[in-house]
């Protein structure tokens, strides 16, 4: 893959074409949670049949019945691309399963269009593809979509609640880089998550990075990273939601059950949450303001800011501190 993505202080601010999309989702032994996936495809209120690549990688179980007995059941509304492959035991991770999806998925647009990726145990909206095609049609070249807890699963009430709070502090550091370094793609109302559960991108930014980095962790922020560090836009739509699953227990190292792992504690030992106080977000947002005035800012802020030493987590996460 090789091309350059357009730099966004060259794009149009207005409406592109947004042309056709595919869905691709990687998946490893996620029969209790597939077909719900893809019957809130199947729900999506995008007209015509949603086209779907799923990447079935060193699977036991009997994801692949599942899928296709949902697929028979909504043949009018999913075009499904069913590919299932082995990587070898260093290769059996996120970055991998990943890539290969979203490969499949760039090969069946022929190059153009959106690519959507999602996980296979997450739940989006009915206007989960429609929201993301028009933030495409905006002129961003990467959408994140925000994650929320899925109410149809359990969840301790500790996760519950320290997901709140989360959501507060977060917030609170969207509003302080809004007023310090404001990106006009990117305005308020919004998120700031980009995450593998939900992500769009043009087929043509896809190409120019040369596709998902193949790393064990990380390998969507390492696909994000890569298109702003080409100049592409990231828009974070507040419309541009997905459902995600409480559960402790996941598929892939480091993943979101890993997260709610961490959420959730110990009970025996319970402990406060802690994050870089607000100062310090206001202090790398001035940093960012700086650079992006330069002529290769934004492919300077993309390379430097990963080596930046982690900003201390400092602060107590309260009730009474995150308002």
């Amino acid at each position: 893959m090789s091309a350059d993505v357009t730099s966004h202080r060259h794009l149009p601010p207005l409406a592109i074409t947004v042309g056709g999309f595919c869905v691709c989702v990687p998946a490893r032994d996620e029969v209790h949670r597939i077909g719900r996936l893809l019957a809130a495809l199947a729900a999506q209120d995008h007209l015509g049949a949603i086209p779907v690549v799923i990447a079935l990688n060193n699977t036991t179980d009997a994801s692949r019945y599942v899928i296709e007995a949902v697929g028979r059941r909504h043949v009018d509304r999913l075009d499904i691309h069913l590919d299932e492959h082995v990587f070898p035991e260093d290769l059996a991770h996120a970055g991998s399963a990943r890539r290969r999806a979203m490969d499949l998925g760039f090969r069946r647009l022929g190059g153009t269009g959106v690519l959507l990726t999602t996980d296979a145990d997450a739940r989006p909206p009915p206007n989960w593809v429609a929201a993301n095609l028009k933030a495409i049609a905006a002129g961003a070249d990467i959408v994140g979509g925000a994650l929320a807890l899925d109410e149809d699963e359990p969840a301790a009430s500790a996760i519950i609640d320290r997901w709140a709070l989360l959501a507060r502090y977060w917030a609170i550091v969207r509003t302080i880089e809004d007023e310090i370094d404001p990106k006009p793609w990117d305005p308020q109302p919004r998120h700031g998550d980009h995450t593998g559960a939900s992500l769009a991108v043009t087929a043509k930014a896809y190409r120019a990075v040369g596709g998902v980095p193949v790393v064990p962790l990380g390998e969507d922020v390492a696909l994000v990273n890569a298109v702003v560090a080409m100049g592409g836009r990231l828009a974070h739509p507040i419309d541009v939601q997905v459902k995600v699953s409480p559960r402790l227990v996941g598929r892939a190292a480091g993943g979101m059950a890993e997260a709610m792992v961490a959420l959730s504690g110990d009970p025996d030992r319970p402990r406060t949450l802690t994050a870089p106080g607000f100062r310090h977000w206001r202090e790398r947002a001035e940093w960012r303001r700086a650079l992006r005035g330069r002529p290769d800012g934004y492919a300077e802020i993309a390379r430097l800011e990963p080596t930046l030493p982690p900003m201390p987590c400092d602060m107590a996460l309260e009730p009474e501190t995150v308002r």
